[in-house]
């Protein structure tokens, strides 16, 4: 083993967080947080270390440096505020601080009066090599000079007091520390952090097919009538609208209703079926309107604060003109000639051909996929939901999203990715914003904390986002099947309060929509995904009023737009569900209860940790159900509740923590 080139660097840095799989990947923020940097810091021996983080933009070459506190046991700590979007670097640097020890050491010298005249000799060195540092830094200037001359001072042998009044200065000691000696400080490898649109953290989708938007019975949607829905969309607090693939649906092999594989003439095909002689993936289905209706339906939302989320489905129909126009070698070739198309067996997919990741020209190929984005982009979309992302190469999806978020750093992808966790985990890590989640199919009390607390804790929050989606046009669970309206209300509850993103396939969701296409099958009866699914939304027993307000509670309540702070609460039944969620600056306090039992009324108590809350102990304090209005005085950590699925299915209760002054009044905070 060879010596190293420089052996005096004897501070050691372990344990950075955050940092994801040892800063192969950056972990996530989102815009206006105060990032926490923690460290393993130490050194040998007994000398004094200090530590700073540093921080730049990964565009620029200036440092900023943030100073970092001892915690216990050699973790040290640091925060700093991210305010634009972008990419930043990071990295831990900590040194011997010499000057700190002989301060240190100096004190206990003078309290069991041991301090002797070449103690102070020592110190007056320190002090004249942090005044030369301030020459270096500053040029000059005042601090220089006054350390200048207090390093004079400790030399000129002065009596025992005077010399101990210099040395102890607070002064002395701030300017000192001002400038350090960093000659042989050890600094970590540097890690990135992706900072992203608050949307990211927080965001209310709803989806919807343009298709089944007319109001003409029969007819065919357009982006003209989808316009109309946007004002309604709004007024319920979404702020995100996501829509199925918009392109020119394939002729050949076209599914019928109810994914009859016999299609027959008329019947409109699925939306993920793409391309047709009219175009591909950059063009629109002729029936829904014009390039230029598609520009002002996303600009009609922009004026009413939503984002279009557009989905993107890399597949091709056998008639997409990367299959006819001269790119067959994208896709795979089977011995007879033909092209294979996606199956998962026994089911088949004849409609629907994947795209080959290991074909000859896959330069060609990421090359013109990551245009299909650019194209969009160019055309105001900046979210993307992406079908079945774990079909298709890991390392495109890291090229693709990381040369996009580069040159656009607002745009966030959505994975549709229900698959094993560590494939849903690494898609997160190479760069998709937000991750679809199994909330589903999550229905039990113990089942549902156990993965809520999974992905809502570091080390997983640092790459992985979920969105939390009780139902989509691909899953009508059997909850949902078999609980009537006050499942649809349960599971909107949880979804909306244990996710600070989640969505819905909306009018689906208003309406309760919930006849399978057969016992056992997650599919919708007369599925929107084949067919056009004309509805009147403002049917009796609609949902809409609750989702409205739902929504305005979530928007008004920054404890609903984070992840970070749920907590589960004990309750003594296992029917009801109990947590909590808390705003960065702890003057928000959101407290939810849910019966689980779509059927059956279930009460219990529930027990809070009134100390971890900020809740006192000793005297009453309020909760405020934000559905109902009503109010209710509770007292100490054990409180009863009472939930009819029927009228209701949960609280969502905001605490107001009740504070004593001095003039024995009461205040709510």
């Amino acid at each position: 083993m060879t010596i190293p080139t420089e052996g005096r660097r004897r501070v050691i840095i372990e344990s950075i967080a955050p940092q994801v799989d040892c800063g192969r990947f950056p972990a996530k923020r989102t815009a206006g947080d105060l990032v926490r940097v923690e460290a393993d810091v130490f050194t040998d021996g007994h000398d004094a270390i200090a530590a700073s983080v540093l921080v730049h933009r990964e565009d620029s070459d200036k440092w900023i440096e943030v100073p970092m506190e001892p915690l216990v046991n050699d973790r040290w700590f640091a925060a700093f505020g991210v305010t634009e979007i972008g990419r930043y670097g990071y990295k831990v640097q900590a040194w011997v601080d010499h000057f700190e020890t002989w301060h240190r050491d100096l004190l206990k010298r003078i309290k069991a009066d041991t301090d002797a005249p070449v103690d102070y000799l020592i110190g007056a060195d320190l002090i004249a090599a942090a005044a030369q540092r301030a020459v270096t830094i500053n040029g000059g200037g005042g601090d220089a000079a006054w350390l200048h001359a207090r390093a004079a001072v400790l030399r000129s042998g002065d009596e025992p007091k005077s010399l101990r009044n210099h040395a102890t200065d607070p002064m002395l000691h701030e300017l000192a520390l001002r400038y350090p000696d960093k000659r042989y400080a050890t600094d970590s490898n540097e890690l990135i952090l992706q900072v992203d649109p608050v949307r990211a953290r927080f965001s209310s989708w709803y989806e919807f097919f343009p298709r089944s938007t007319a109001q003409k019975p029969g007819a065919h949607g357009t982006f003209a009538d989808a316009e109309k829905l946007l004002p309604r969309i709004a007024q319920m607090g979404f702020n995100v609208v996501y829509l199925p693939p918009i392109h020119p649906i394939g002729r050949q092999f076209r599914k019928g209703p109810n994914n009859n594989p016999n299609g027959q003439p008329g019947d409109e095909g699925s939306p993920w079926a793409i391309g047709a002689a009219e175009g591909g993936h950059k063009s629109i289905l002729p029936k829904l309107g014009t390039i230029q209706d598609f520009r002002r339906f996303v600009e009609t939302a922009k004026k009413l604060s939503l984002d279009i989320a557009l989905d993107i489905a890399f597949q091709a129909a056998p008639d997409h003109p990367y299959v006819t126009g001269g790119h067959k070698n994208w896709f795979k070739e089977r011995p007879d000639g033909t092209i294979q198309y996606a199956e998962n067996p026994p089911k088949k997919y004849q409609d629907i051909y994947p795209f080959d990741f290991e074909s000859e020209d896959w330069q060609g190929m990421w090359t013109e996929l990551k245009s299909v984005f650019d194209y969009w982009i160019e055309q105001g979309v900046t979210i993307f939901r992406v079908d079945n992302p774990h079909t298709k190469a890991f390392p495109f999806w890291e090229w693709c999203i990381g040369e996009i978020k580069r040159e656009h750093p607002e745009v966030l992808f959505l994975s549709e990715a229900f698959t094993r966790p560590k494939i849903m985990y690494r898609l997160a890590k190479i760069g998709f914003s937000q991750s679809y989640t199994y909330f589903p199919w999550r229905n039990g009390k113990e089942e549902i904390a156990a993965y809520l607390n999974e992905i809502t804790k570091p080390p997983v929050t640092d790459f992985f986002r979920p969105n939390q989606w009780p139902n989509t046009p691909d899953i009508l669970t059997e909850f949902l099947q078999m609980g009537g309206r006050p499942a649809f209300v349960i599971r909107l509850l949880l979804a909306a309060t244990l996710g600070a993103n989640y969505g819905i396939y909306g009018p689906a969701f208003e309406l309760q929509e919930n006849k399978p296409f057969k016992h056992g099958s997650e599919e919708y009866l007369d599925s929107e995904k084949y067919q056009i699914r004309q509805r009147d939304l403002d049917a009796p027993g609609t949902l809409r009023p609750l989702i409205t307000q739902v929504n305005q509670i979530r928007n008004t309540h920054p404890a609903l737009q984070n992840d970070i702070s749920l907590r589960f609460h004990y309750c003594d039944n296992q029917q009801i569900i109990c947590y909590s969620k808390e705003s960065e600056d702890r003057s928000d306090l959101i407290l939810t209860v849910v019966n689980l039992d779509p059927h059956f009324t279930q009460a219990g108590f529930v027990n809070l940790p009134l100390e971890e809350l900020g809740i006192p102990a000793d005297r009453a304090y309020e909760a405020e159900d934000l559905l109902s209005g009503e109010r209710y005085m509770w007292r100490g950590p054990r409180n009863y509740v009472e939930l009819n699925p029927g009228l209701r299915g949960g609280h969502i209760l905001c605490i107001h923590r009740r504070l004593k002054v001095e003039t024995d009044f009461e205040y709510f905070l």
